[in-house]
């Protein structure tokens, strides 16, 4: 019986190597996930009032979108909204610029710069 030691229990590293960076992307995406699944709830929303803003003043899109904010836990900035009504083309504009800053171990902080907008004929 002739055994071959050099390949006997050499797959352990690889697969323990292949098991950590699994874990550490999927750690990844779980910190830099949440902020950008609250960005796209938020760009939902302010399409959905762009597409209602016929029927809906501006104040109450502000209300609304600045209450989902707080709901969603955005910064303050998130709350700093544009809405613009152009008479002449037809449109309204919804847009607000805001960080996000994710604290990534051995990294330090990160700042995330998320920029939604809503475009919708009038």
């Amino acid at each position: 019986m002739v055994t071959n030691r050099e390949t006997q229990g050499g797959g352990a590293l690889g697969c323990m190597s292949s098991i950590t960076l699994l874990v550490v992307g999927v750690y990844l995406a779980v910190i830099f996930g949440q902020p950008w699944f609250r960005y796209r709830q938020f760009q939902d929303q302010m399409k959905t009032s762009a597409r209602f803003a016929v029927t809906i003043p501006d104040s109450v899109i502000r209300i609304r979108l600045t209450s989902l904010a707080d709901s969603l836990g955005l910064p303050r900035g998130a709350k700093k909204l544009s809405i613009v009504r152009n008479g002449l083309r037809q449109r309204i504009t919804i847009s607000v610029t805001y960080d996000e800053v994710v604290k990534v171990p051995l990294l330090g902080p990160k700042t995330i710069t998320f920029r939604p907008k809503a475009e919708e004929r009038l």
